[in-house]
């Protein structure tokens, strides 16, 4: 121990003679190390660490799906449920829940709340108990039990202050009072990631009992419900589906009107922290690989730093082993400094690490699942040492042993004339740092190649037309509830009233609502037929989009009128039902045909009339995503579908944050008691949908900047180190007549082949690696030719800048000066 805390000493010691060496290594290090735990924090949390609730290994999530009409993930029925909850053998437990925001009324403002209506389960299988009060019992799973509500901690903090009386309060949600009966703990949550509603609520606060009908057994086409499910022990996912896939062959062959042959019905099975992490995982895996890559060219440049550290110290290590120092006692004083600059460069890599967490918050508030849960915690600051430790040894090893095999003898007599050797330019004694330096700009290459096709792709997805608008168009939700809407005229003309209202308000030129806003992550699909088509073998009915649009809205939204006509006042419930297609559905289904006029049959809509006649058509829209082609859509009027909630979408002449006001004041007007939320421009709703791929494509550029800095001070170090021991060979060179030209060709020359084989080595890497890339990109091939080209110009650029500097020093160089030491 003695012995190591004299080599400890005199490493600081060293390192404080040599500031600026110390402060490079450190730093560089330190962007390696920051980066990697950094990204290995935001990994921890949705990767490595369980989640929040009891055995949630063995929690599963239900989903719907019917390849054949387009439906990749869609909800439950009632009769649904109740045929997994009755036919299953794998699961310990299964439990129901349905959800949405609701109007909050009563004590306080009023407000729009996420509420979700639960089986008397739920709650205790995801292994919460309630902090004040009491939970659900089964008894209120059936219909006629009291109206009662079970709040969050954040919602009895922010409704009630924490009054410890709130228990046995009644709470109104759209207009129907429930008696609050229990408070749940701060640290429970249930966001959208971990229970993706249909109507899109991102955090529910408040729960109500789910009350089942005997009529729910027959309950088919309301798909609107989530199921999740707790696996028996030792019982496997894999267990579970083929259970499940038993379960669907019997509901496809005994209700085939509700299951055509054609849809290829299957109730899915994910674990929860799938469903959670969901397409992250990737992404993440890839800035992983990413940072590690930047950790390893920061190692590189360390080790050239080095290397370059011991040659001046060859004399002083040739003395010390003269005296009767050990090869592995030199060794070990010579690790011992490296660790520490690991160890330095950790410690300032945490201090980074803490900044980044920090800008990773505000960047990925829409990109990162489990956000809050995201931290510096005794994992990664393990991590954070064991790389620190590791990466000094790494990066220390070669520089070691290379001192260590010094020749003492020639050491000492090149010292005795005062040269410190004779590595020339093109020496062999140089290798290592060549290396060091071919593997930095491969590893660049990568980088920079797989950010150059993050950034292609998100500029090909920027320039996607949405099928609308953006610029300048406002939007919020619209629910109305309550005694006061109780029937459907007083909805509609509330509604009408709101149009009028809005279109008045100076700089709005269209007002109007729709009940799917494209990019909010609201869906509604339906299945239709259509008169005089002949189905395909199998089929029953095709699945569609529907849409119920009131007032202006295609005017709001800038979606075109491709044919026909829009909506009209006279549109109303006395007259022939209409029905608006867009292009794309005109094109599938009267393909060569003119569609005004044809008609549609809503399969789950109960009307006297059952036929809907097309009497126009519109722009087709991204729906969902940007990067995702959309199913066939129709849109019907509110005016004669009458609908309580709707996204209001409204067109300013500037900017719309500018009438927000006005618009506030005339909702007050309407009605006091209606609350408006989830305010949004649509500019910011598409900025919302790209947020998972900017998120990725940032933080890969930025580790792609860096890793290119790191390896153009590499290159240029071993250039200008090359030039500074290649003096005197210079000089002679001089003196035989070498012109300046002459010594620039050679120094650039040896530059060059550094900076092309790298170059060459890290396109094969590339070639190879980014093809693991492909669900990442839109619109680019994972072997793109131009980012590939691109990036090998950049960096032979690169290469060509950083060795020409050092080799118009070297072309200075007076060969009197040069020789004088001979």
């Amino acid at each position: 121990m003695s012995t190591l805390a004299q080599d400890i000493r005199y490493a600081v010691r060293a390192f404080a003679k040599n500031p600026g060496f110390t402060m490079a290594a450190v730093l560089s290090l330190a962007i390696g190390i920051g980066a990697n735990t950094s990204i290995f924090s935001v990994a921890n949390a949705l990767l490595l660490r369980p989640l929040p609730y009891r055995d949630a290994n063995r929690l599963v999530i239900l989903w719907n799906r019917s390849p054949g009409l387009n439906i990749t993930e869609d909800w439950f029925s009632p009769a649904q449920y109740l045929d997994i909850k009755n036919g299953h053998q794998g699961f310990e437990q299964v439990a129901i829940a349905i959800g949405g925001n609701y109007n909050l009324t009563g004590e306080g403002e009023p407000e729009r709340a996420g509420v979700t209506r639960v089986s008397s389960n739920l709650l205790p299988m995801l292994g919460v108990s309630a902090e004040r009060g009491r939970l659900f019992v089964p008894d209120e799973d059936s219909p006629g039990a009291p109206a009662t509500a079970v709040l969050t901690e954040g919602m009895w903090a922010r409704r009630y202050g924490r009054d410890p009386k709130a228990i046995g309060k009644s709470i109104t949600i759209s207009g129907q009072p429930y008696e609050v009966v229990g408070i749940l703990p701060q640290s429970f949550a249930l966001p959208r990631e971990v229970l993706p509603l249909l109507d899109g609520t991102e955090q529910t606060e408040i729960f109500l009992p789910l009350p089942l009908a005997s009529s729910a057994a027959q309950i088919r086409t309301n798909e609107d419900y989530n199921i999740v499910g707790k696996l028996k022990p030792g019982v496997s996912v894999a267990q579970a589906q083929a259970e499940m896939d038993t379960i669907t062959a019997r509901l496809r062959r005994d209700y085939p009107e509700n299951y055509p042959p054609n849809g290829g019905l299957t109730f899915s099975i994910v674990p929860l922290r799938e469903q959670v992490v969901g397409n992250v995982r990737l992404a993440l895996l890839v800035l992983l690989a990413s940072v590690g890559l930047v950790l390893l060219i920061a190692c590189a440049n360390v080790a050239n730093l080095l290397l370059s550290r011991a040659v001046a110290r060859q004399q002083e290590i040739a003395v010390r082993t003269a005296l009767g120092a050990s090869r592995w006692r030199i060794m070990r004083q010579l690790l011992t400094e490296s660790v520490l600059l690991g160890l330095g460069g950790g410690a300032l890599g945490i201090l980074m690490c803490f900044c980044s967490l920090r800008w990773i918050h505000v960047l990925g508030t829409k990109s990162i699942p489990r956000l809050q849960d995201v931290g510096v915690d005794g994992r990664a600051l393990l991590l954070t040492v064991l790389l620190s430790v590791c990466s000094g040894i790494l990066f220390g090893l070669a520089p070691a042993l290379r001192v260590t095999r010094l020749d003492l003898n020639s050491t000492l007599k090149d010292a005795s004339r005062g040269s410190a050797g004779t590595s020339a330019v093109w020496g062999h004694g140089n290798n290592v740092r060549r290396l060091l330096v071919v593997w930095e700009l491969a590893l660049s290459v990568v980088l920079l190649i797989g950010a150059g096709l993050l950034i292609r792709s998100f500029a090909r997805l920027q320039n996607v037309s949405p099928g609308f608008n953006a610029q300048n168009v406002l939007t919020f939700d619209l629910t109305m509830t309550g005694r006061k809407y109780g029937d459907k005229q007083a909805i509609l003309n509330t509604y009408r009233q709101l149009w009028d209202r809005l279109e008045h308000v100076p700089e709005v030129s269209a007002a109007g609502g729709v009940t799917s806003l494209p990019l909010s992550q609201a869906y509604a699909w339906t299945p239709i037929t259509v008169e005089g088509r002949t189905p395909l073998p199998g089929e029953k009915f095709l699945n569609a989009d529907e849409r119920i649009v009131g007032g202006h809205y295609f005017e709001a939204m800038g979606i075109p009128l491709r044919r026909g006509r829009f909506f009209n006042q006279q549109d109303d419930a006395s007259k022939p039902r209409v029905v608006l297609v867009d292009e794309y559905m005109a094109e599938q289904v009267w393909p060569g045909q003119d569609p005004i006029g044809k008609r549609i049959h809503i399969v789950e809509l109960k009307s006297d009339d059952p036929w809907q006649t097309v009497v126009g058509v519109v722009g087709r829209v991204k729906q969902d995503a940007l990067d995702s082609d959309p199913r066939i859509a129709f849109y019907l009027p509110q005016t004669q579908y009458p609908t309580r909630a709707m996204t209001v979408a409204l067109r300013s002449g500037n900017d719309p944050s500018g009438v927000l006001s006005a618009v506030k004041n005339e909702l007050r007007k309407l009605d006091a008691d209606l609350p408006m939320y989830y305010v949004r421009t649509m500019q910011q709703r598409v900025g919302e949908s790209l947020a998972r791929r900017r998120f990725s494509m940032l933080l890969l550029a930025v580790f792609a900047g860096v890793a290119l800095a790191l390896a153009t001070i590499g290159i240029y170090g071993v250039m200008a180190y090359l030039v500074n021991q290649g003096t005197r060979e210079i000089g002679i060179r001089v003196a035989l007549g070498a012109t300046r030209r002459n010594i620039v060709s050679l120094v650039v020359r040896q530059g060059m082949t550094l900076g092309l084989s790298g170059v060459a080595i890290g396109l094969a890497g590339a070639f190879l690696l980014t093809r693991l890339m492909r669900s990442l990109l839109f619109g680019v091939e994972a072997t793109d030719p131009v980012t590939f080209v691109g990036i090998a110009l950049l960096l032979g650029l690169v290469a060509l800048l950083a060795s020409y500097i050092p080799a118009r020093r070297a072309s200075r160089v007076d060969p009197l000066v040069a020789l004088r030491h001979e």
